[in-house]
């Protein structure tokens, strides 16, 4: 496939999809007896309650990306040393990025610039191992999310059941097998012939001990668990009287299905509110109040932290070291 056709198509598969997700939203919005359930939620909600979890939630997030930039500083620790308040920085400037580029992929260049010239393709390198982290945590818990959901809503046989789980065992066994034998990607990647020019770049890969991995793997995981009660906190506002459990499997289960869709951060919210939406409604009628809460948490999460971040764009240097 050329590669203009195949832009074409990438561009044609993100339109389709948030085509979807919006006329999917905009058909939940239009439908009276949503509204109805979400008047009657709206006005047993007291304002106090509402600024005690909007705090919350804020407070969690400067606890979210603290503990990224943590772990970035952690992930280059053998290639730049950086200060915690660069970090930061770059951790910010990278989320002001992310928001208009696809898949998030300016938050690469965004927290690179702030390394010196010489460091930065060993940075981006550091960082994919943490991606990687943040994916296993992800893809692991919803895939067994996933497992819950088949059992409990859909209408599968025993042999089918069975399969299921045997397969999705097996895919988290592979997951997580991968990840803690990360150095294999250096030498598979090696094996491919126009990789070997970039072999010093690569081994990077080669540098992440299992103690190193367990603690990538921690902090992804507290971040997970952070995004999960933010997501609690603003959906048992709205919606007490789902309950804990089925509201985190749900949960992760939408963590997994949005990590896998192609987005863009400024649209994004389309997206995360009609795959929420869907897989809620099989734990409550309240579909206006589901997407009221997704999109809060996405505000939250990202837009407010990329705003601060621009902040920060001013401090980059492209051709050097980034100005302090």
């Amino acid at each position: 496939m050329k590669s203009q056709t195949k832009k074409i198509l990438s561009v044609g598969i993100k339109v389709s999809v948030l085509v979807l997700a919006f006329w999917y939203i905009f058909k939940k919005l239009i439908d009276n007896q949503n509204i109805s359930n979400f008047h009657s939620l709206m006005a047993l909600i007291s304002l106090p309650e509402v600024i005690l979890v909007m705090i919350s939630v804020i407070l969690l997030m400067l606890l979210n990306w603290f503990l990224e930039s943590l772990k970035w500083k952690f992930l280059l620790r053998d290639i730049e040393k950086i200060d915690t308040w660069k970090a930061i920085e770059s951790v910010f400037c990278g989320l002001t990025w992310a928001v208009f580029t696809p898949n998030r992929i300016g938050e690469y260049g965004g927290r690179v610039f702030f390394l010196s010239p010489r460091m930065r393709i060993r940075g981006l390198v550091a960082m994919g191992v943490g991606a990687i982290g943040q994916m296993v945590i992800t893809n692991v818990l919803g895939s067994l999310a996933l497992l819950w959901f088949f059992i409990n809503f859909i209408k599968l046989n025993s042999i089918l059941i069975f399969s299921l789980t045997i397969l999705i065992l097996l895919f988290c066994s592979l997951m997580l097998l991968f990840y803690f034998n990360i150095q294999w990607l250096y030498g598979l990647l090696m094996k491919i012939n126009f990789l070997k020019r970039y072999r010093r770049f690569l081994i990077i890969f080669s540098k992440y001990k299992h103690a190193d991995i367990v603690q990538i793997l921690l902090y992804s995981f507290s971040r997970y668990l952070i995004f999960t009660i933010q997501y609690f906190l603003v959906i048992h506002l709205l919606v007490p009287d789902i309950q804990l459990f089925d509201m985190a499997m749900v949960l992760f289960i939408f963590y997994f299905i949005q990590s896998a869709l192609p987005s863009l951060d400024l649209l994004d919210i389309g997206v995360r509110a009609s795959v929420a939406t869907y897989f809620f409604a099989f734990i409550t009628n309240q579909e206006i109040a589901i997407m009221a809460a997704i999109a809060c948490v996405w505000l939250v999460n990202l837009i407010i932290p990329a705003i601060f971040g621009s902040v920060f764009v001013f401090k980059l240097n492209f051709f050097g070291r980034s100005t302090r």
